[in-house]
């Protein structure tokens, strides 16, 4: 690891430092597993989630995979689960520049990342209610 990304990697733990980041995550953590044990769900899926929440923030905080399932959830928060989805996230200016085996292989992608972004959804609906 070279020396420019030791530093921008401290530069980050440092702003989560400073943020409340670690404070704030603790603090929705504890109350989530309060309102697991109050309405009789599994508390270790709870922590479980936090967990994999942690280490997802840190890899892929305003990544492109989360901008997705930001979409994803609005998606499903407004209307559910819909029969065309895949159109609804399809990049139609991108998909009409492709060839057809670039277009099946974009659509199977986007398939993929939406079970993804679906199975974490579902997660968290499981646990938040």
């Amino acid at each position: 690891m070279s020396n420019s990304t030791l530093k921008v990697l401290a530069k980050q733990a440092k702003n989560r430092i400073k943020s409340g980041y670690w404070q704030k995550s603790l603090q929705e953590k504890n109350e989530s597993l309060e309102y697991a044990k109050n309405n009789g769900l599994n508390t270790s899926t709870v922590a479980k989630y936090y967990k994999e929440k942690v280490i997802s923030d840190l890899k892929n905080k305003n990544t492109e995979e989360e901008i997705f399932y930001q979409k994803v959830k609005q998606i499903l928060d407004q209307y559910g689960e819909v029969s065309d989805i895949l159109g609804r996230l399809t990049d139609k200016e991108y998909l009409n520049t492709l060839s057809y085996e670039q277009r099946q292989r974009y659509l199977l992608s986007l398939a993929e990342n939406y079970r993804k972004a679906l199975q974490r959804y579902k997660k968290e609906k499981e646990i938040f209610g």
